[in-house]
């Protein structure tokens, strides 16, 4: 019944693209008629409580740290990460800014990292098919790590975010 169950979860990936920057663009070509991402069963969707895979796509700074944690923990399970462009995976040509998230997997999960200063809708694609044989072997344990984890993960997150201005919400 898993493996039926993860199969499922592997043809039906409803993307939440967080895109700050330029990485994020090519999100938009794989819905186009040339790429159709709907025939691979990824769909898009509005909001974080919708959606299976997080998409991070561009410059992570501090302010937008707090979005994207928030945002994560606001998605059902099971979910995944994909973590998309230089910028996001090491600060790309940001990294020596004092305001750059270098590593965005300090701070929560990353189960595929697709390379590349834009990354090509090709290998957007190529990603997700990696994720997709990820799922469906059962090997995803992004959401797993963030639960054995979860301290570690939330130091490293109060170590950033000095003015959460938020209620607490798992600290």
């Amino acid at each position: 019944m898993e493996d039926f169950a993860n199969w499922a979860r592997s043809e039906s990936l409803w993307i939440l693209g967080f895109g700050t920057g330029c990485g994020a663009i090519e999100l938009r070509p794989l819905m186009t008629s040339r790429f159709d991402m709907y025939r691979y069963g990824i769909q898009p969707r509005p909001t974080p409580r919708q959606s299976s895979v997080f998409v991070i796509g561009g410059y992570a700074s501090v302010k937008t740290l707090k979005r994207i944690v928030r945002s994560y923990e606001q998605m059902m399970g099971p979910k995944f990460v994909v973590a998309l462009g230089s910028c996001t995976i090491n600060g790309g040509m940001y990294w020596d800014s004092y305001n750059t998230i270098k590593r965005i997997d300090q701070y929560i999960p990353v189960d595929v990292y697709i390379t590349g200063c834009m990354p090509r809708p090709e290998a957007l694609l190529a990603g997700f098919q990696e994720l997709k044989k990820i799922i469906k072997a059962g090997n995803a344990e992004g959401q797993n790590a963030y639960a054995r984890n979860f301290e570690w993960y939330k130091a490293n997150q109060k170590k950033v975010i000095k003015d959460w201005n938020m209620p607490d919400y798992n600290w």
